[in-house]
């Protein structure tokens, strides 16, 4: 064998390696990324499935004192029903901030009960839910920075090429809703 066909023997096992080497590579960060995803997605789960049954105990104790309210209950019972783990992450979202804007309407009108509002378990139980409500906008936002991340990854070189190859596809958001931006400060002391 003559140095040329070394050096470019040589040449040629280098660059094949190097493809080798940046492919693996980029393809582990991309899984890497992708699991992030999937336990975010996880975490936001579990505090929405938390939430949801929390949502039993406020309407029952809420009930009896809102007798003229009773449709805020049935709506709050209907997007409980509706929420389901198995559901696509848009589909969870949306559910989620109806759920969150029926608790917060919820809320408002045990606002107009002072009956309600002086029982320690109404305010106990909507302690819980603005507990789990910011535990899900946490969750929220590292799901968020997980798909950012992941979506950044597979539009970018050499990524894209891979991406394109196994078919990796853009993660949706979680998407908060227009009247979701504003969180209304409900207060059930009584003061």
């Amino acid at each position: 064998m003559t140095p040329t066909n070394l050096a470019a023997g040589f040449a040629v096992g280098l660059v094949v390696f190097i493809v080798i080497f940046v492919s693996v590579t980029t393809y582990n960060a991309i899984v890497a990324l992708r699991q992030r995803i999937d336990k975010a997605w996880a975490n936001i789960e579990v505090a929405l499935q938390q939430r949801h049954d929390e949502l039993p105990n406020v309407v029952a104790a809420v009930r009896g004192g809102m007798a003229y309210e009773q449709s805020v209950l049935e709506h709050v019972t209907r997007l409980r029903a509706a929420w389901s783990p198995q559901q696509a992450v848009n589909q969870q979202a949306a559910t989620s901030e109806a759920t969150s804007a029926a608790l917060r309407q919820l809320f408002a009108v045990v606002e107009r009960y002072p009956e309600l509002r002086s029982q320690e378990n109404v305010r106990a139980l909507q302690a819980e839910i603005e507990r789990l409500e910011d535990i899900i906008a946490d969750r929220r936002e590292l799901y968020n920075d997980s798909v950012y991340r992941y979506n950044a990854r597979i539009a970018q070189l050499p990524a894209v090429l891979l991406a394109g190859v196994l078919r990796w596809q853009p993660r949706p958001f979680f998407k908060a809703s227009p009247e979701d931006l504003e969180r209304p400060e409900v207060n059930l002391s009584t003061a």
